[in-house]
């Protein structure tokens, strides 16, 4: 069975594509592929706890990234430079989530494990 890694680089609650992507990986997980998410620049913004959405029109993304285990994605990765780089910590983000954090050095060697990566 392929493995997919998707890697989650806008911020949340700009446009539609974060939830069309988040919908993506929830389809995936349904058919039981082995899914993981990787979090880097703006993307890390996704994992802040509290968020509010100011646009209507967008969906709250806090409900969907909650609902990931159901679907089996339990492997979350958040890129630490992206957090420093923003003024983040890991005690900043969801606490629901179990996270990893790992080095940018270490994102090339994480994507080449898998056979497929998709980028949003």
């Amino acid at each position: 069975m392929k493995r997919y890694l998707f890697v989650l680089r806008q911020p949340p609650h700009q446009s539609a594509r974060v939830q069309e992507v988040l919908d993506q990986i929830l389809t995936t997980g349904a058919f039981d592929c082995p899914v993981t998410l990787l979090f880097l620049d703006d993307g890390v913004l996704q994992l802040v706890g509290r968020q509010t959405v100011d646009n209507r029109a967008l969906k709250d993304t806090a409900a969907t990234l909650g609902a990931l285990g159901i679907y089996g994605v339990e492997q979350l990765y958040v890129e630490r430079e992206s957090l420093a780089k923003l003024g983040l910590a890991m005690d900043d983000l969801e606490s629901s989530l179990v996270l990893q954090s790992i080095p940018r050095a270490a994102v090339g060697e994480l994507m080449r494990g898998f056979d497929i990566v998709i980028a949003d």
